[in-house]
């Protein structure tokens, strides 16, 4: 397969899936409908009206009860993007049609399949955008007026729709299964012996996972969103994993019911109940269904009207996007949960079974003994490595779910889950920083810089790597702000479902602090790889800008609103474009190339001089040699000697470093005038981090001897040696 013919056909796949859902026909239609003022005569239990333009014709089915009689007016006014595009009033009496409401009576009313033509005068009122943006952030109202006082009866409104939208179940799948081919492709060419490769598209996928993350806590807060936003944030919800599946939710419900819960019934009861989601006043309400739910037990955000005993559902943030992916508000925790468990579940098995399956290979001489020779000695511990990043991945999605959980306690069970996760997840995750900390702390202590043992120890490397080895080697600490990061961002999400000001104001905090850091410190490994994370940072910084809009915070007209949705939009599916081609490209790159290393500049702390295969250093010779390059030979101090002793199969444990050090020292292998042989604090270290030997030549994409690791000549490490750990070598100027 060659590498040009297969971006073509990918991007086919791709780019139609970032389009929204078009139609040929112009309409404009609306299947709900909602009071718009206190102590309404007139409540619709069925509201079904289709606008044709093309043929001058209003579609519509009610059913609903009335208290008022005798004959009335009605005023119409409809909005688009906050901006009043048509107003005309409406007289019953004058449509045969309607002739059933002249005079209108007390009691039930029930109109089906007719008919309303409409002026052409009304009709060019209506602005094409109304019926080309997708997602239409428009309503129409309907003030029903006495005839002869003119007194007003009753307020209705209805939400429209062009029948277009930005959420499709395609851009999901397409997003997840690009992000999914990074991270597959990163394990690949590690396994291929690329590190440096692999370093790229890893540190790329997670930071384009992060982005879809971020864009699910755009839609997942409690801000009125207009709907093209609404619709947007929908598609990235899957990484927090609300997906619906059918036999999914039967058993969350289940478990809950099992577990002492009161499961609701939203989506088997669509009779009596309305459900909506709460705007800036009474009068501009958005319907998010056509009717629902008897009730939401102890959820308390409910509000009921006072026609006919109509209850109201009112949802906002997370429960808004449950419910826009047919999810119970109940079962959103759990799924997500499972999800999460299903996802590590299934990324276990991918191994053993890719392990198998090279094993077989080899063993059937249909593949050469040397291919993945690290990972089939050491799969375990690559396994380990793997389930640690899928802890990484995700941390974001289980702090909002766990801690909401915390505030609508669905069930006994469910919060002790929620506490027992949350809880198991920072131990572990804190656990992994602070053991990279301390690896780093000892390499600095005895090399003078925190890249040697970080790189040169595969165990370290394999398990710890993926907190560190996205940045460079003297920012290997920044992974605990990023965790920072997600836990505050994650914990204003979950906890301040009741005030979507409050959020939005948080987030933009949280967003700009993140993106000065970065811009100032650039912690990752290359420029590339900053600019790439630096672009996402101020993208969700411009987005948290925009979510402070939507929130009304400083009182802008409806039509500013609108415009900044779809301007919000158009640059987030734009970048998100962007990123995905990125990405997609460096992975089939690295997929299909024989020597994808070559795309990429070696990186300036020279980890590639440190990164040693397990395989290389099997023998005792070797090993005794970087346990003695170590200071884990019989001299080392008690302290440096037993930092790792947690990790058994680390050669910079002391234990295993102390034995093979003495073999090495009772078999000669050092000679008297070995560089080695000096103490670990004045060791003079040859060309390929220490492990060659003075006759060893430097690697060829370096100028550098690697004499105290300084690019612009030999070092001595004696008395006379700058004390800073920051200063030496190559990258850490």
């Amino acid at each position: 397969m060659h590498f040009s013919n297969v971006i073509p056909s990918s991007l086919l796949l791709l780019l139609p899936a970032l389009i929204p859902s078009t139609s040929a026909d112009r309409l404009l239609q609306s299947t709900a409908l909602s009071a718009c003022m206190k102590n309404p005569k007139f409540s619709a239990s069925r509201f079904n009206v289709l606008f044709t333009p093309d043929d001058a014709i209003v579609h519509f089915n009610v059913t609903g009860n009335s208290l008022i009689s005798g004959n009335v007016t009605a005023a119409l006014d409809v909005f688009a993007y906050g901006y009043k595009a048509v107003s005309t009033d409406l007289n019953p009496c004058d449509s045969e049609d309607l002739a059933g409401l002249c005079p209108m009576n007390t009691g039930p009313i029930n109109i089906k399949n007719s008919n309303a033509p409409l002026s052409e005068d009304v009709i060019k009122q209506v602005p094409g955008i109304a019926y080309t943006v997708p997602d239409l952030d428009g309503k129409v109202r309907i003030y029903i007026n006495d005839s002869s006082t003119n007194e007003p009866l009753a307020c209705l409104e209805a939400v429209l729709s062009n029948g277009k939208t930005v959420y499709q179940p395609a851009v999901g799948w397409s997003t997840a299964v690009i992000a999914g081919i990074g991270l597959v492709a990163s394990a690949i060419t590690s396994g291929l012996g690329h590190s440096n490769t692999a370093a790229h598209v890893a540190a790329n996928a997670l930071s384009l996972f992060g982005y879809f993350q971020a864009q699910a806590f755009i839609g997942m807060s409690s801000v009125h969103l207009p709907p093209i936003v609404s619709a947007w944030t929908q598609n990235f919800q899957w990484s927090m994993g609300i997906v619906r599946v059918g036999f999914l939710q039967r058993l969350c419900t289940w478990y809950q019911r099992a577990t002492g819960g009161t499961p609701t019934d939203l989506f088997t009861t669509l009779a009596t109940t309305s459900v909506q989601v709460q705007k800036r006043s009474l009068g501009s309400v958005e319907h998010l269904a056509k009717r629902a739910f008897h009730t939401l037990g102890k959820r308390t955000n409910n509000e009921m009207t006072n026609a006919e005993n109509l209850e109201v559902i009112t949802i906002r943030g997370i429960e808004r996007v449950g419910f826009k992916a047919k999810i119970d508000s109940t079962n959103i925790f759990m799924t997500g949960y499972t999800f999460f468990i299903i996802f590590i579940i299934f990324v276990i098995a991918i191994v053993a079974i890719f392990k198998g399956v090279v094993e077989a290979l080899v063993k059937s001489g249909r593949m050469k003994n040397d291919k993945f020779q690290d990972f089939r000695n050491g799969w375990t511990t690559v396994l380990k490595g793997i389930l640690f990043r899928c802890v990484l991945i995700g941390f974001p999605q289980m702090v909002v779910l766990c801690f909401w959980e915390l505030t609508k306690r669905d069930s006994a069970a469910e919060v002790v889950l929620a506490i027992f996760t949350i809880i198991t997840m920072l131990m572990i995750l804190g656990w992994a920083t602070f053991k990279v900390w301390r690896i780093a702390q000892r390499s600095i202590s005895m090399h003078k810089n925190p890249a040697y043992i970080l790189y040169s120890d595969p165990v370290s490397l394999n398990k710890w790597g993926f907190l560190y080895v996205q940045f460079k080697a003297t920012a290997y600490y920044f992974i605990a702000p990023i965790l920072l990061y997600l836990l505050i961002k994650g914990l204003f999400i979950a906890l301040v479902q009741g005030s979507g000001k409050a959020q939005a104001v948080a987030l933009v905090i949280i967003e700009a602090a993140l993106l000065i850091a970065l811009s100032v410190m650039r912690p990752y490994m290359d420029k590339k790889t900053n600019a790439f994370n630096i672009s996402i940072a101020a993208i969700n910084f411009i987005s948290a800008l925009f979510l402070l809009i939507f929130s009304n915070i400083f009182n802008q007209p409806g039509l500013v609103t609108g415009v900044m949705g779809v301007v919000f939009f158009v640059f987030n599916a734009v970048f998100a474009l962007v990123l995905l081609l990125m990405v997609l490209v460096a992975s089939i790159y690295a997929l299909v190339s024989k020597n994808p290393d070559t795309r990429y500049q070696p990186m300036r702390d020279d980890r590639g001089s440190f990164i040693k295969s397990q395989t290389n250093l099997a023998t005792t010779e070797l090993d005794a040699l970087g346990a003695t390059a170590r200071g884990d030979g019989k001299h080392a101090t008690p302290t440096r000697r037993n930092i790792d002793d947690d990790d058994d199969e680390s050669f910079s444990s002391g234990a295993r470093g102390q034995v093979h050090a003495e073999k090495a020292q009772e078999s000669g292998y050092y000679g008297a005038g070995s560089a080695l042989s000096q103490a670990p604090s004045t060791t003079t270290y040859q060309s390929a981090g220490g492990f060659g030997g003075s006759a060893s030549p430097a690697p060829p994409y370096s100028n550098s001897q690697y004499s105290g690791y300084n690019s612009r000549g030999p070092v001595n490490r004696g008395a006379t040696a700058s004390p800073s750990p920051f200063q030496r070598g190559v990258g850490y100027d």
